[in-house]
């Protein structure tokens, strides 16, 4: 069976395109759901970058109200009477309206619904004055950032180890070949993090891991259990943006954090997936290293007399059409929960996650520590990363996610983070 594959100092601290209706809850929690149902439509990078463009208007025009963290762009100021619900709605409205304009009209409606539950007066005026502000501000930082135009990647060489186009491929070649010079939000360049080479094909432990995902990830596999093949399709269906932010709004209400607070933490978790997509891109066009189903297909070549070849291998879940070394999935993922340990500490955590897309499959969680450790599992069960890959995607997630969180929207009251 195959599934198509969606695919500073101190500081303090899916599948459907269904709107969600607009409760008497949080105006932040609220607007991050619209938000992630509206990019859902997109692949994931662009996808990652929408969301993080959208949750940091929200915070600039919030944070220009309250102003309890040092600003992201600093141009956005307000009436501290201002409403801070008008202006969060507003500036998430403009900012998705403006780079998805086909759900302009749904948009509309959800922003009238969040607007009418405000009184009517100077303070909902200066609201959204302030939104309006904030998402065009935002809009104008990243409208030269590199995203476009698309650009894609074709090898020089076939040599073992190179990473070739797979079956799921376009002609273009390797997609998201640009992604790897888009302008970071919270890091410095996408080479920052930039990690050591792969794993070397003659080595004991690249054949551990190629013998690893050969068993488990074809797709006609015996050794695949019940739970890792559902773990392996939920996450092929679902991206860290629509993973994560859902956790993080479960998380948020039940700690009953403050809309001020889910303003700074949704910006700075996207900020962060966002930007491990650009750093997990430098690190895979760097290294060009090959998927396993070009390996196991290839594997008599490969030097290593402990790597038998397969050339009817089929992953259980497309391969996706660029390196596999980092995995992108992990590294995004990583640094969501790196930031997400950070502004959530302490607190109690009870996850559940579905998606339309994958019915009958609930998975449940108390730790975000499992939610990467399933996915992880899901990447090698699917057949399209080695173990390790996985592994350098989680310290690459990890070391932007740290960077996001202690560089990015510090407290005014000069709190600091743990330093890990």
């Amino acid at each position: 069976m195959k599934t198509n594959q969606l695919w500073k100092p101190c500081c303090s601290v899916v599948a459907l395109l269904m709107l969600p209706a607009l409760g008497k809850t949080d105006v932040i929690l609220d607007w991050n759901a619209i938000m992630q149902a509206t990019v859902s439509t997109q692949t994931p990078f662009p996808q990652a970058r929408f969301a993080a463009i959208t949750q940091l208007a929200v915070f600039e025009a919030v944070n220009g109200i309250t102003r309890e963290y040092q600003p992201y762009l600093g141009t956005i100021t307000a009436p501290p009477n201002a409403s801070a619900e008008a202006a969060a709605a507003t500036a998430a409205h403009d900012v998705l309206k403006n780079l998805l304009p086909s759900s302009a009209a749904t948009l509309d409606t959800s922003l009238a619904a969040s607007l009418a539950t405000i009184p009517d007066g100077p303070a909902k005026t200066a609201g959204i004055t302030a939104g309006q502000a904030a998402a065009a501000a935002m809009l104008a930082a990243r409208a030269h950032d590199g995203s476009s135009p698309a650009a894609f990647y074709l090898p020089s060489s076939s040599d073992p180890g190179v990473w070739q186009p797979t079956p799921g491929c376009t002609p273009a070649g390797g997609a998201f070949y640009q992604w790897r010079n888009v302008t970071p939000f919270g890091i410095r360049s996408g080479s920052q993090f930039r990690l050591g080479p792969p794993v070397t094909l003659p080595s004991d432990r690249y054949a551990r891991t190629y013998n690893e995902v050969k068993a488990v990830g074809g797709s006609d596999s015996t050794e695949r259990p019940t739970d890792r093949a559902n773990v392996a399709r939920f996450y092929a269906a679902v991206t860290p943006v629509g993973v994560f932010n859902d956790a993080a709004r479960q998380l948020s209400a039940a700690q009953g954090k403050s809309l001020s607070e889910n303003a700074h933490d949704f910006a700075l978790i996207n900020m962060a997936i966002s930007d491990g997509a650009v750093a997990t891109f430098d690190s895979k066009y760097h290294y060009n290293f090959w998927r396993p189903e070009t390996a196991i297909h290839n594997a008599a070549a490969d030097g290593n007399d402990q790597t038998a070849p397969d050339g009817t291998f089929a992953p259980f879940i497309v391969t996706p059409c660029f390196p596999g070394y980092p995995s992108a999935h992990g590294t995004l993922s990583n640094a969501a929960r790196e930031v997400m340990e950070q502004v959530y500490e302490g607190g109690q955590l009870s996850i559940t996650l579905t998606t339309a897309a994958v019915p009958g499959v609930t998975l449940n969680y108390t730790t975000l520590t499992q939610i990467t450790d399933d996915i992880e599992d899901a990447r090698v069960y699917g057949g399209i990363h080695f173990r390790t890959d996985q592994d350098a995607g989680s310290a690459l997630g990890r070391r932007v996610g740290q960077y996001v969180y202690n560089h990015n929207l510090r407290s005014v009251h000069g709190d600091c983070p743990t330093n890990r």
